[in-house]
């Protein structure tokens, strides 16, 4: 390996293929067919970001990168890469290693709250549409206006039902509440929750400090998020993806151009990201992508194909190591024409066609040179992984899991006061005062009713009010994409 800072070996062929780590979070991308490499890059990448220093986040969503944890030797052909580059004093070692599950049974449980995430990711995750989000948007800010917290399912529920219930108080107001959308929001809520969304939201929510680490010897944690059976939710998997970059966003200071990234992001299927996305969240997303870089975050995409990423993203992204492509149909074609064009052309190669005559673990790769400009496409082999290529057992799983420094602390469920209960309790405070209200013959019709409509307004704000004040956090926090732009607000 390298040393820390100096230029990351990729691969050799005419010459040899270097990645500048300053150069690093100016984002990138992997590409190629299934079965071509795209793995074997990554992890590579992987590698040397950790051993200099910089931590790095990817979902394994095929579950075989779990074995980047101990040393490789494992495989043949890796011995064969190994004498075939004459790469010298070339050794085996695994990495510091930190495993996430959303689901909580292969890594650490990883949650976040409803607030945090905001209204915007949630109504892609409940595949809202306009209408529908425009309700779940009023349902947050009757929540932030009056206080409450929303931290998980039930306390969305619970505000969801409230609101509908009292539609008509909150008219003048919020606006138009229809009861057919906020009836469509509470299905959909019912069925995230039968899908095991409800997992991913609550007490304690993940903290990004804890993917900043390194270990003893200085080497970045590799954070590992399990993903195969969360693919089985694509909209969930992507939804935590860019709620994740966008609190990276939002904690982490600016440090214009570091001479290493302060951490490397991996997008794994990409393509989930982008498809049957609205515009409106294409756009923040294309905007996270541009701004998250003065942060000192590298985003790399890993896709089949280079059209699966909008223009506007693509061209965002300076370091590029690209796979075969097959082209066996019209939209392949169209696929190998469009990613040979987006290289800086070397005259020694015809980029176009050597893209789809490249074998296992070669790829043509452009990164930024030290001015930051396109360096000319050069084909060559990927240098081999230091790392085992076969996945980790479930007792070496568990012993790495056991073994870190946050074990024990997300796997204890804490539910605090939030929406929920404050709305319970103004429920059976409303119940008992309308039997006591019955019981008294003497009241006209006309002011008990006035009395329920000032009971459901005022009983409401005036115990979400006191529930602020006893709340560990004062403020509710305004979260996903949106708050990049409209920052946290109280």
């Amino acid at each position: 390996m390298t040393m820390v800072n100096e230029p990351f070996l990729i691969g050799r062929g005419e010459r040899d293929v270097m990645l500048l780590p300053r150069m690093a979070n100016r984002h990138g991308l992997i590409a190629g067919a299934t079965g071509t490499g795209k793995t074997v890059s990554l992890r590579v990448l992987t590698e040397h970001f950790s051993h200099s220093g910089v931590p790095v986040f990817m979902a394994d969503v095929k579950g075989d990168l779990s074995g980047i944890v101990r040393p490789g030797g494992d495989h043949k052909k890796i011995n064969e890469r190994i004498g075939m580059l004459g790469l010298e004093n070339f050794t085996f070692e695994g990495y510091p290693v930190m495993f996430w599950d959303v689901y909580g049974q292969q890594g650490h449980p990883v949650r976040t709250t409803i607030s945090e995430m905001g209204p915007l990711l949630l109504a892609r995750l409940l595949d809202l549409n306009e209408t529908q989000s425009g309700i779940l948007s009023l349902i947050f800010k009757i929540a932030d206006d009056n206080g409450l917290l929303l931290l998980d399912l039930k306390d969305l529920r619970s505000m969801t039902q409230f609101v509908g219930e009292n539609a008509r108080e909150f008219r003048m107001e919020y606006g138009n509440i229809s009861p057919a959308s906020v009836g469509s929001i509470q299905r959909r809520l019912l069925t995230l929750e039968e899908a095991g969304g409800d997992l991913f939201f609550g007490e304690p929510a993940l903290s990004i400090q804890d993917f900043m680490q390194t270990d003893a010897q200085g080497r970045g944690l590799i954070s590992i998020l399990t993903a195969d059976k969360l693919m089985l939710s694509p909209k969930i998997y992507t939804t935590f993806l860019l709620w994740l970059l966008s609190e990276l966003f939002e904690e982490l200071p600016e440090v214009g151009d570091p001479p290493k990234p302060k951490l490397v992001f991996f997008f794994d299927e990409a393509h989930l990201l982008f498809e049957e996305a609205p515009r409106a969240l294409l756009e923040k997303i294309e905007q996270v992508v541009r701004l998250i870089r003065s942060k000192g975050v590298g985003v790399y995409f890993v896709t089949q194909n280079p059209l699966d990423l909008p223009d506007d993203v693509l061209g965002q992204l300076g370091n590029r190591i690209q796979h075969a492509l097959r082209a066996f149909t019209p939209r392949d074609q169209k696929a190998v024409k469009a990613a040979a064009q987006t290289f800086r052309q070397n005259p020694a190669l015809n980029t176009e066609q050597v893209i789809t005559q490249l074998g296992v673990g070669e790829a043509l790769v452009s990164f930024l040179d030290e001015k930051g400009a396109p360096t000319v496409v050069e084909r060559c082999w990927v240098c081999p992984p230091h790392s085992r290529l076969q996945p980790i057992d479930e007792a070496e799983r568990e012993q790495v899991i056991r073994r870190s420094i946050v074990y024990g602390f997300y796997e204890k469920l804490v539910d605090r006061e939030s929406a929920y209960e404050k709305l319970t309790q103004r429920a059976e405070k409303l119940a008992v005062q309308q039997e006591a209200a019955a019981r008294r013959a003497t009241a006209t019709k006309p002011q008990a009713s006035r009395r329920r409509s000032d009971t459901v307004l005022e009983s409401f704000a005036k115990s979400t009010v006191r529930s602020v004040g006893s709340q560990i956090g004062r403020q509710i926090v305004r979260g996903i994409l949106g708050s990049i732009f409209g920052g946290k607000g109280s």
